[in-house]
């Protein structure tokens, strides 16, 4: 197959020693294809999104259920290809190792009758190998994904996740797949071949009917029925920002966003449907649904009527939405694969940080806050290898720090992830508002009174005033002195990141008789297209000023920004 497509980038066969724990996955999905890489830490369990990327390639626009399968069109394979081309440019600049990254893709290439043909052309353009994954694959992958989002190990879960192509059914236990299906239901392809919404009804009926799925789900008792992926969590989003009662626009709607967990009820997608539907007699009432559901509201009616069938027939009365699913699951069982011993449960009490910050972010908010534990725990690291030098006798002071250990460590990284939560509301006083759904939403599970106060003063101290030297009122002078310490590493990681392009993850943390320097990599690369690179913003040290002379009262040592550029 010939194109006009550019060279990709050489895959990373090897990184730094700092980098071996980036990790990548790319769901080749019926819709769209979307990019994950995370930053991971497989002693704890903790890892972190650095970047999530989706592109709308459309392969569903190719299917049809009158035929037993179907072709992937030219067009569509040109599209994919320029997607996976801006992936690997992407996998590039963050340096992640070939080894830890899969290519997976589900039902559109599963059903396609020229499978064979769209697979050669990804692996002549790219180089990459791409695992087909079957039905039942594809949805035990998703409840390792789940898992990674909600501390449900120890409960039967049925899990739901409704995509382009099908819709995939897991009950999981303890990390096992208990049962597991795949139905040929997806959001674009019913929109595409029903029109009439009862039609589409009778036709999904049909299909759970003749799957045997409620007599099969019945066998278990099912402690919690969490869904996954786009439409799900679209749906989720819409009755919470209450859209079927046209109120998603209302500033007051915070007071309830903040205090809610991701879930809903029968009744409230009742609602939800009624009101889509609705609006299918109403032009302005379509240019409504493409405002608030975006580039989903094409498909969203089916998903919708799709997900209020499953529930009518499985007889759900509600549901938890999961921030993760396919992609987290591949790279879940990558790491299982790499790191002997992966604990699946580990650090359950890390996740409900992930929610939290998930909760009110966006991807660009959550990439920035991603950026910023990066800095944290670069600095971090380096100042406590510091501090050992100092306590082995290699040291230029008397003063020592006090010890910092991996707690600290978990406290900082929550701080960061969540410190720009706040910013849903607007910048005005946004860490005040961060600070406040901390303390008072219940949302910290796992963490004692005093860990979640702790994690809630680092994030409302991390721009702004200063804390009290007394901080946290009521603790130990040990306490107040890693508070203290952890405050100031937040306080310069928060300044700096805005300095940053939203993919510089190159960094070191350095110490010298003159003080200490973080230097920062700039990754060049030859874009895909004519857009310029932008360089790091200005000078980093006067626009951070004041925090690196905080720096300096706190360590008694001057603390310098270096960017260096480097070419890859």
């Amino acid at each position: 197959m010939s194109t006009s497509f550019p060279s990709p980038p050489p895959a990373i066969t090897s990184v730094a020693t700092t980098k071996s724990n980036l990790f990548a996955a790319v769901d080749m999905g019926t819709n769209s294809f979307k990019l994950l890489i995370v930053s991971t830490d497989p002693s704890s369990g903790r890892f972190v999104t650095l970047n999530r990327i989706k592109e709308p390639v459309l392969l569903g626009l190719d299917t049809t259920i009158t035929t037993a399968s179907s072709t992937i069109s030219a067009t569509s394979i040109h599209r994919a290809i320029s997607a996976l081309l801006k992936f690997q440019q992407m996998l590039h600049s963050h340096r992640v190792p070939s080894s830890n990254s899969r290519f997976v893709a589900t039902s559109a290439v599963r059903e396609a009758s020229n499978q064979t043909q769209f697979l050669s052309a990804v692996h002549e353009t790219l180089g990459h190998q791409v695992e087909i994954l079957t039905g039942i694959e594809e949805a035990s992958l998703i409840y390792l994904g789940v898992l990674q989002f909600y501390p449900v190990l120890n409960s039967t879960v049925l899990t739901i996740d409704i995509g382009g192509g099908s819709t995939e059914f897991t009950v999981g236990f303890k990390g096992n797949v208990l049962f597991s299906t795949s139905l040929k239901l997806g959001h674009v392809t019913l929109t595409q071949n029903f029109t009439q919404i009862m039609i589409m009804r009778e036709h999904i009926r049909k299909e759970i009917e003749n799957s045997g799925l409620f007599k099969k789900i019945k066998e278990f008792k099912i402690d919690v029925v969490i869904g996954s992926s786009g439409t799900i969590k679209a749906i989720e989003k819409a009755v919470c920002k209450g859209y079927a009662g046209i109120v998603y626009e209302n500033v007051q709607v915070f007071e309830e966003f903040y205090k809610r967990e991701w879930r809903f009820s029968r009744e409230e997608l009742k609602g939800l449907v009624e009101r889509l539907c609705e609006e299918e007699r109403e032009m302005e009432g379509r240019g409504r649904r493409e405002g608030f559901f975006k580039s989903r509201a094409g498909f969203i009616l089916a998903g919708t009527i799709l997900l209020d069938e499953i529930f009518e027939r499985l007889e759900i009365q509600e549901m938890e939405v999961s921030g993760y699913a396919l992609g987290e699951g591949v790279i879940t069982e990558t790491l299982g694969r790499v790191f002997e011993g992966f604990d699946l449960n580990a650090n359950a009490r890390w996740r409900s940080v992930v929610r939290l910050a998930s909760r009110f972010n966006n991807k660009k908010r959550m990439k920035a806050a991603a950026i910023c534990v990066g800095i944290a725990r670069e600095i971090f690291q380096g100042l406590r290898k510091w501090n050992e030098l100092r306590d082995n006798g290699d040291n230029d002071s008397d003063e020592g720090l006090v010890h910092l250990d991996e707690a600290d460590l978990e406290y900082l990284e929550a701080a960061c992830l969540l410190h720009n939560i706040g910013l849903c509301t607007g910048k005005k006083g946004y860490h005040k508002q961060s600070f406040r759904v901390i303390m008072n939403g219940n949302h910290l599970h796992g963490y004692n009174d005093k860990e979640v106060e702790l994690i809630a003063l680092l994030v409302r101290h991390h721009r702004k005033k200063f804390p009290k030297p007394n901080s946290p009122e009521g603790s130990t002078e040990e306490v107040k002195q890693k508070f203290r310490i952890l405050c100031t590493i937040i306080r310069v990681s928060a300044a700096v990141q805005p300095c940053l392009p939203m993919d510089c993850q190159n960094m070191e943390f350095l110490h010298s008789l003159e003080g200490f320097e973080l230097v920062l990599s700039e990754a060049r690369y030859e874009p895909l297209t004519p857009n310029v690179v932008q360089p790091l913003a200005g000078d980093i040290n006067s626009f951070v000023e004041k925090e690196l002379e905080h720096f300096r009262m706190v360590f008694k040592k001057k603390l310098s920004i270096v960017v260096s550029s480097s070419t890859s």
